[in-house]
């Protein structure tokens, strides 16, 4: 009895200590494996910036004036893995009114940029990317203080860019070096006139001796070439941001070698969340934009001259709400 008792009691002791191992080591539990996840972003911003001067009994003399430009920006933005699909509208009107003078228009523009890129491993910071950039106008343009001849309309001109190439950029939305070797321009003129006249570097209209209309002018400029750019953004100082994109491009076939310059660049200075003032200076140079000018105004006769360097700026203080 005593003996059967001994043996129960040490095969329960045996089952006892063969059971410990499972009941106190504990499992660690695996990482989990993050999946990438589709993503989007949309960035929406409005801002109307106004400068005005008026003048009461001023004995220096002045003349009032009021100007405004309303600027609309809307950005959606895609990424996935090592994949980018960033798209970007801009819409800009601004007018000017002086005292005793016609409406002018001071700014226009429509624009839209989409670019594709795909870099092959996650610390690269080299992507091959594809990209469109389209813009043109919203309203007539005039030579003031002449306005009964639009010197340029709704897509005349319209400029398409599209192609292919390498861009470079730790923060690509940021700071960006993209250059295409192989990229599509098309120059947009859909007026009669002003094709007829041969704008923007269209082929003109042919006429016979009398000046009858044999042909009518191009309204399609197509070119290949190579285009660099370059986007930065950066803050310089404390609510101060500078923003700046450059443009170069030369044709293959025609020309090859003379470069069309669009640089713009912009200070923005933040005072609050909603007011903000900027400073702008656009720089631009067009080998088919070509110069007219006046022979005699009397008859209305022009002479049309080589391409200039066209420069613009711009200061205005204003609101900005980003939504």
């Amino acid at each position: 009895m005593k003996l059967n008792l001994f043996v129960l009691f040490f095969l329960f002791i045996t089952s006892c200590v063969y059971a410990q191992p499972d009941s106190l080591y504990i499992k660690k539990k695996a990482s989990p494996v993050e999946v990438p996840v589709p993503e989007w972003k949309q960035k929406n911003k409005a801002g109307l910036f106004l400068n005005e001067v008026a003048f009461v009994n001023w004995s220096s003399g002045g003349s009032n004036s009021i100007s405004a430009i309303l600027n609309l920006e809307s950005e959606l933005n895609y990424t996935y893995k090592d994949f980018i699909w960033n798209n970007k509208g801009n819409a800009r009107y601004g007018i000017n009114q002086q005292e005793s003078e016609p409406l002018k228009k001071t700014d226009d523009l429509f624009e839209l940029n989409s670019t594709m890129g795909y870099k092959k491993s996650k610390n690269s910071q080299w992507y091959y990317s594809a990209r469109l950039n389209f813009k043109t106008q919203f309203a007539n343009g005039y030579s003031y203080p002449d306005t009964s001849k639009p010197i340029s309309r709704f897509m005349a001109p319209g400029y398409m860019f599209f192609g292919g190439g390498m861009e470079y950029g730790k923060n690509i939305k940021e700071k960006s070096f993209y250059f295409s070797p192989l990229t599509y321009k098309a120059t947009f003129v859909l007026d009669d006139n002003l094709a007829n006249s041969g704008a923007f570097g269209v082929e003109p209209a042919e006429y016979d001796d009398d000046g009858n209309l044999i042909k009518e002018g191009d309204k399609v400029r197509e070119e290949l070439g190579i285009l660099v750019t370059n986007y930065y953004e950066m803050e310089v100082a404390k609510n101060i941001k500078v923003k700046s994109t450059a443009s170069l491009y030369t044709d293959y076939l025609n020309s090859f070698g003379n470069i069309d310059i669009d640089w713009e660049i912009n200070f923005d200075f933040k005072v609050n969340n909603f007011v903000k003032a900027s400073l702008g200076s656009h720089l631009k140079y067009d080998n088919d934009v070509k110069n007219q000018v006046v022979v005699n105004e009397d008859e209305g006769l022009y002479e049309t001259r080589g391409a200039r360097l066209q420069w613009r700026q711009l200061l205005g203080v204003g609101v900005v709400v980003d939504f």
